[in-house]
């Protein structure tokens, strides 16, 4: 949708999603919270921020390019598995949180395919905490269309991803101790008003491109929050600091969020630490909003033309770093204390198509995960 803003001979498009055309995200924040204050960690790609989400920080790395695999900064999946508290990462193709340094020898215990997270819902058997991880690249064979929602691809395929998660948790055993957050790495372009605020620096390190130090948020994203403990139609808000002021919600709120909850110590960086928790919005004595007891998605499935036509064109810019991180991945998952030196500049493996790249990046991410094939 387009509003359009003229002045003279110049003009501004701004885009947006109106309610009607993302109906599951725009139902569950009416049926139980949403943010309207809560910003991308940093205003830069998805990795930074997604970064930022698993650790606090993004060692001062602000595009999908030139991080050094592993990734070293701790995270709060080692944090978790110290703590005796339980974790799964569920995935589609390529889960991107897989170059985390700390989680490589955890990685073939601790991932699964997303089937796995609608069993264990039903099942009542979900970790501490879950990630669940989109998919990015199509598939010819099972006719999936990526549901990552990055550009180019449609966002209906998300909307349904949104459905099959809320559906899975709502009619599982441990609904009613469950808190599910929907967020995006970053805005994607779409049009905001508010001014990103001023951040607190994570650990002092400045992008390794121009002089940033992450002392700004990025633009806001949305957010909507889902639990028992939610009021239906809340407006979540961060509470005031001591000197009136306030702090926005962002990805490392997450990482607050976990370490308040599980008693799991002290901040990662000095970004979670200042970030505010979302313990607070579970405002609810007894957990007695049970919102929609199921959300239907509709989606068309893709033609053998369109995935065909989608597999075939240049990667997008997601998919060509997955590609080529993963390329960076050990052929097997290393032993706990094993030393690993990182490769500064990812592998450029220069696949020309979709279709190489989702190969690459799937067949290597099985190798280290010891998966034989994606039906594993």
């Amino acid at each position: 949708n387009y509003a359009t803003q003229a002045k003279g001979a110049a003009s501004a498009v701004m885009h947006y999603f109106t309610p009607d055309q993302v109906p599951v995200i725009s139902t569950l924040a009416k049926a139980f919270g949403v943010s309207d204050y809560w910003h991308a960690s940093a205003p830069c790609q998805t990795w930074p921020n997604r970064f930022f989400a698993h650790t606090g920080t993004s060692l001062g790395y602000v595009d999908n390019k030139a991080f050094p695999i592993p990734f070293r900064a701790p995270s709060i999946f080692s944090r978790l598995e110290d703590r005796g508290k339980n974790w799964r990462v569920y995935f589609h193709d390529m889960p991107q949180s897989m170059l985390l340094r700390d989680v490589w020898s955890l990685a073939p215990s601790h991932y699964r395919f997303f089937y796995q997270f609608l069993a264990d819902a039903s099942q009542g058997v979900l970790p501490h905490y879950s990630f669940i991880e989109p998919g990015y690249f199509p598939d010819l064979f099972d006719n999936f269309m990526p549901n990552d929602e990055h550009p180019p691809h449609n966002v209906v395929h998300g909307e349904k991803l949104i459905a099959d998660v809320y559906n899975a948790v709502r009619n599982s055993p441990c609904w009613k101790s469950t808190l599910l957050i929907i967020t995006y790495d970053e805005h994607g372009g779409c049009y905001d008003h508010v001014p990103p605020p001023p951040a607190t620096p994570p650990d002092g390190i400045v992008a390794n491109s121009g002089n940033f130090n992450f002392n700004a948020y990025g633009v806001r994203v949305p957010a909507v929050i889902i639990s028992p403990y939610i009021p239906p139609g809340s407006k979540i808000r961060p509470p005031k600091n001591a000197d009136g002021s306030v702090t926005p919600f962002d990805h490392t709120s997450i990482i607050k969020t976990l370490r308040e909850l599980f008693d799991l110590g002290d901040k990662l960086t000095a970004r979670d630490e200042a970030a505010p928790s979302l313990l607070g919005a579970l405002s609810l004595a007894a957990p007695n909003n049970d919102g929609p007891p199921r959300i239907d998605a509709t989606l068309v499935q893709p033609s053998p033309t369109l995935l065909s036509t989608r597999a075939a064109a240049a990667p997008n810019g997601m998919q060509d770093g997955l590609a080529n991180a993963t390329a960076n991945l050990p052929l097997s998952a290393p032993a706990p204390g094993d030393e690993i030196q990182p490769s500064v500049t990812p592998i450029s493996a220069g696949y020309p198509t979709v279709a190489y790249a989702a190969a690459g990046a799937t067949t290597r991410t099985n190798l280290f995960l010891g998966i034989s094939n994606q039906n594993s």
